[in-house]
């Protein structure tokens, strides 16, 4: 074993999942308790050795497992290979750089590195903590990452969740200025450090390109517009005749409004919450070939989930009322504690309520680099449905 000195946890059980994450109930409490985001070696109720990863005892996240190799130990060594592994995936396999200077460098639990999403937004590189472990051994990470994109910038953070939830401190630097990036020979401004995530969502990347195939000489409503990523879309690579974006948040609007002028397209943004809104073009008759519904995240709390479903199922019937007959739905979801059958049944009952029948074209989620392991489900948060409203 190439760590005997590590502190050592002892699991009640013997372990039979392969899931990255142990929780607190299956853990011993160890007589001295290591610091938030130690690396530990983990051994069974018999004392058998299972696996090493970060420990924390102040999160419901008690080990974060990154090896369960004996032989592999957990340096900085391990995370430059690891980092590098994943930026060879979007590379040389995914081939990203060919669409876009805009791709996921880690994906946490997808690239075997729990509690550590990586954006890049050409030379920006914006680093997030979601775990203590990932947050002590920053300095491992920010070196794997120089040797893989020299020259590069970086912005990090954490939430203020998070940090609570894992028990560290960190405060975030003043937002890096912007950085542009490329996609689909379309420009976009990278905000980090905006309130908006990372600063840009390439997790749905295909979604905007594929939903630019339906778009030509159509009148389109984007609802949520964020930065205006499908709104731009639907007028610049996908020839819309009219293209409305509405969200809420007048911060966003205005860098979608440079987003738009960075593609010399005409979108029409509209500052406003998307219920009165809907309702009104709804009662005015109005009437959009494709409305794309993309919401922020609705909850982080289980027991919040039925709650949850039910805006989703109010949003949509919203959104399917305004929908021209034989028109298309973009419908998403990044609710992760949300799964796709439930989504899928939202949408069901959704246009039950509505009076519309829908036929669902495809179902998509997030892009090749944003991976998620087949016995790490929670990795796989994003849901995309393209449907056709009648």
């Amino acid at each position: 074993m190439n760590s005997p000195a590590l502190p050592v946890v002892t699991l009640k059980i013997e372990r039979r999942s392969r899931h990255p994450w142990i929780f607190q109930k299956m853990v011993e409490k160890p007589v001295a308790k290591p610091k938030p985001g130690t690396i530990v070696d983990i051994v069974d109720n018999t004392g058998a050795w299972v696996a090493r990863g970060f420990y924390n005892g102040h999160s419901r996240i008690a080990v974060r497992v990154l090896t369960e190799d004996p032989e592999e130990a957990v340096d900085e060594a391990f995370f430059a290979r690891k980092i590098h592994d994943a930026v060879a995936l979007r590379r040389d396999l995914l081939r990203l750089d060919e669409v876009s200077d805009a791709w996921r460098v880690v994906h946490s639990e997808g690239d075997g590195l729990s509690g550590l999403v990586i954006d890049r937004y050409g030379d920006l590189l914006v680093v997030e903590f979601f775990s203590a472990g990932a947050f002590r051994y920053r300095e491992w990470i920010y070196a794997a990452l120089r040797s893989e994109f020299p020259g590069c910038r970086f912005y990090s953070f954490a939430e203020e969740h998070v940090q609570k939830q894992e028990s560290f401190d960190f405060r975030a630097p003043d937002a890096p200025a912007p950085s542009i990036i490329t996609e689909y020979g379309l420009k976009f401004r990278a905000s980090p450090g905006s309130g908006h995530k990372t600063g840009f969502f390439a997790d749905q990347r295909d979604n905007r390109e594929f939903l630019a195939r339906f778009t030509a000489g159509k009148r389109v409503l984007d609802i949520c517009c964020n930065s205006g990523g499908f709104a731009i879309y639907a007028k610049a690579r996908g020839g819309a005749d009219e293209v409305v974006g509405i969200d809420l948040d007048e911060e966003i609007l205005a860098i979608a409004e440079k987003n738009a002028r960075l593609n010399n397209a005409k979108v029409k943004f509209v500052q406003a919450d998307l219920f009165p809104w809907l309702r009104d073009a709804q009662e005015r008759g109005e009437l959009f070939d494709v409305v794309i519904l993309d919401p922020a995240k609705l909850t982080r709390d289980r027991e919040q989930v039925i709650s949850a479903l039910k805006k989703y199922n109010d949003m949509n019937k919203l959104a399917m009322q305004v929908t021209r007959p034989g028109g298309i739905l973009l419908t998403c979801s990044c609710t992760g504690l949300v799964s796709e059958e439930e989504f899928l049944d939202m949408i069901r009952r959704a246009a039950y309520f509505a009076g519309r029948s829908v036929q669902i074209l495809k179902v998509a989620g997030a892009g090749g680099d944003h991976p998620f392991m087949a016995h790490v489900k929670e990795s796989r948060y994003l849901k995309a449905v393209f449907c056709r409203v009648e």
